[in-house]
């Protein structure tokens, strides 16, 4: 391995095991995740990238690729080989004039929010600001103004991407629009996109927060969310969580988000706020940053994690009682239960006109397991995957990309779903040798294999 030939033209910098800087570059959000790469290229630029591409290729390196670090499942790190590092690659431009954002490959949510804020608009995208741009949009992306405005890729007008083969390509609807399906969607698979455009939209002040009441109205207070959802108007967003206070109390929370008319929010939200007897009434006008900050707390760097979830057509009644018995059954007070609730704008996509195939599925129930002694991992580990168990008979056995832990190749599958397919055969032509394999993957092959 002749690192004098990256190191050459190299602007970022690279890292070996025995250098300065190398614990921290190896470093992410969670700790349940210890891996050793031979080398960390942290690109300064698109030419790093590629230079990183083609020596990782030239020496057979297994080769990971980390954006803002935040996947539940470490996909961002790989033992014994080269990490294509864009965590110095977070520049985002706004263009006023066209409402559109191109946003480098290493931003997070937060560095894109601050800059389109400050014109007066947002792009859909997650709910912790930490998350980097680009897992989160290649997985799909649901956030507060999913409803309104659908995924983080109904907004995406085109990509910038470096392939296995050393190529800077633009994917979009007029150049290699075959890619660009593909990359709404389909991970992190075709390549290291090095930047993203979006199509940014009039948001600035939103009527958010949360409301709260004790634990044991938790059956009725989903209950009512999830009723109050089938007719919610798609300016609204709102999750159900099961969570502890900062002082281990176990509470029920609804999390809201209206991106209309403030004052046509409050008649919007009063089903939701009036419910039965809350602990706590939040929600208030707020920047959209601050709403997108809002539960950044519950995702501390450092502590154990591990993600279990599902995505359902429905919520019966027994769904909610087998969920809200599991969730009392968390023994952690830093784990949760959150059920999320999609449909609106990004239900009314069809489920091929892009890569995520699952728009008709408007639940997603997560169980997250977090803790901070790595000796309890199996007690935590077992809650998140019992409950995944216990919801079972109401899943349509399909899962949100980006909330993948590590999974076999068949339930990673369930999340590209009937596009698997075409995915495969986007995939031979773009890798035909699976360069790009820590991720969520689908080997080109199965373009032959697959029946749908």
């Amino acid at each position: 391995m002749d690192l004098n030939s990256l190191k050459s033209t190299f602007r970022g910098q690279v890292y070996l095991p025995e250098d300065g800087g190398y614990s921290q570059a190896r470093t992410i959000w969670n700790a349940s995740i210890d891996k050793r790469p031979r080398v960390i290229a942290r690109c300064a630029g698109v030419a790093d990238v590629v230079d990183a591409v083609r020596f990782g290729r030239d020496n057979g390196l297994l080769t990971a690729i980390r954006g803002g670090g935040h996947n539940v499942g470490g996909r961002a790190l790989c033992d014994d080989g080269l990490v294509i590092d864009l965590s110095q690659m977070r520049s985002v431009h706004v263009d006023p004039a066209t409402s559109t954002v191109r946003v480098q490959g290493g931003a997070t949510l937060g560095d894109l929010d601050r800059e389109t804020h400050l014109f007066g608009m947002a792009v859909p995208c997650g709910i912790v600001p930490k998350t980097g741009i680009g897992g989160l949009t290649l997985g799909g992306g649901v956030g507060w103004l999913l409803r309104k405005y659908g995924m983080s890729i109904d907004n995406l007008q085109s990509c910038q991407i470096v392939t296995a083969d050393g190529r800077v390509l633009t994917a979009s609807s007029d150049s290699h629009d075959d890619l660009f399906w593909a990359l709404r969607g389909g991970g992190g698979n075709f390549g290291v996109v090095t930047s993203f455009e979006f199509q940014g939209r009039p948001v600035h002040t939103v009527l958010g927060g949360l409301v709260l009441y004790p634990r044991d109205a938790a059956f009725d207070v989903i209950r009512n969310y999830r009723d109050y959802m089938l007719t919610a108007p798609d300016e609204i967003t709102a999750y159900a969580v099961l969570l502890h206070s900062p002082d281990g109390t176990p509470l029920t929370g609804v999390v809201a988000c209206y991106c209309g008319d403030l004052s046509e929010g409050e008649r919007v939200l009063r089903p939701l706020r009036a419910f039965g007897t809350p602990v706590l009434d939040a929600i208030q006008p707020m920047p959209f940053p601050a709403m997108q900050s809002l539960l950044a707390a519950s995702f501390p760097d450092g502590n154990q994690n591990y993600w279990k979830s599902a995505l359902q057509r429905e919520l019966p009644d027994d769904a909610v009682a087998r969920l809200v018995d599991h969730g009392n059954r968390m023994a952690s007070p830093l784990s949760a239960v959150v059920v999320e609730c999609y449909g609106g704008a990004a239900g009314r996509v069809p489920n091929d006109a892009t890569a995520y195939p699952h728009r008709e599925l408007p639940w997603d129930i997560l169980f997250i397991a977090q803790w901070t002694d790595p000796a309890e991992t199996p007690i935590h580990r077992d809650w998140a995957r019992d409950g995944e168990e216990v919801l079972r008979p109401f899943s349509a056995n399909a899962h949100l990309l980006s909330a993948l832990d590590v999974e076999s190749e068949e339930v990673i599958h369930t999340a590209f779903g009937g596009n698997l397919r075409r995915l495969s055969e986007i995939k031979q032509k773009y890798d035909p040798e699976n360069f790009f394999r820590v991720n969520q993957n689908i080997r080109p092959e199965l373009a032959c294999n697959v029946t749908v």
